[in-house]
């Protein structure tokens, strides 16, 4: 009420590298909350802080709404990434989510966004569209920022009775030769207590693999991997489990 009432912005930091501003799309506006991220970023970039996170939400005082035009701000990549690696070998890289944000649009050719409702439509239309040679790369998002920061048990249950079914409909799109990789940045355990990411190891699940386990990887190693599926040289430290 009072951010509606001075008209100014609320800024406030998290655990993790990021300095979040929030405004009201309509009282503030969403132009104006992005083109105020976007003024302030290279600042807070050269002082390592990793992103810099639009908030715009709507609503009334006790019915605020986050909308799905956040916008994320990111510190450059320090190096190549798979993203990198495929778009100069001459492929596509077909973003869905905050991909984009995630990698300062570095090496992607286009991003498709919206509610995870939304995005995942856009996953299962690029698996009968994309290009031979390509990397789609989505990241569902509200797992994350509608229930587990908020410890929405039964709403990430329902999330992933969602996902879990939506994903043998997704698999159903694949084409021969195809591989797809389920895998998170982090855990957000929504029985623990505070508000904060959780460190539990997350699962890689590979379709297009074989029946067998991969053992302990990290995200280098499914760059790897996904690199030498596509056939390009790997430029990381990471290994291929295929």
């Amino acid at each position: 009420a009072e951010h509606m009432r001075t008209g100014w912005p609320i800024c406030y930091t998290s655990a993790d590298s990021v300095f979040q501003i929030a405004a009201h799309e309509e009282t503030f506006g969403l132009d104006r909350l992005l083109k105020l991220c976007e003024d302030i970023a290279p600042t807070l970039h050269a002082m390592r802080v990793g992103r810099v996170i639009a908030r715009p939400f709507t609503g009334d005082c006790g019915s605020f709404r986050r909308t799905a035009n956040r916008h994320d701000y990111a510190i450059e990549p320090p190096a190549p990434t798979l993203c990198d690696w495929i778009s100069e070998a001459g492929g596509r890289v077909h973003g869905i989510g905050k991909i984009g944000d995630i990698f300062s649009r570095r090496g992607i050719s286009d991003v498709r966004k919206g509610s995870d409702a939304a995005l995942f439509e856009h996953l299962l239309a690029l698996a009968d569209e994309a290009e031979d040679g390509s990397l789609t790369f989505a990241n569902f998002v509200e797992f994350d920022s509608l229930f587990g920061h908020r410890r929405d048990v039964s709403g990430y249950a329902r999330a992933l009775e969602w996902f879990d079914g939506m994903a043998g409909t997704f698999l159903g799109r694949l084409r021969p030769g195809d591989l797809a990789i389920f895998t998170a940045d982090h855990g957000n355990d929504p029985t623990w207590p505070g508000t904060d990411h959780t460190r539990e190891r997350v699962p890689v699940l590979g379709y297009g693999l074989g029946a067998r386990p991969v053992g302990q990887v990290a995200f280098v190693d499914v760059a790897a991997s996904v690199a030498a599926h596509l056939g390009i040289p790997s430029r990381g430290p990471g290994k291929s489990f295929l």
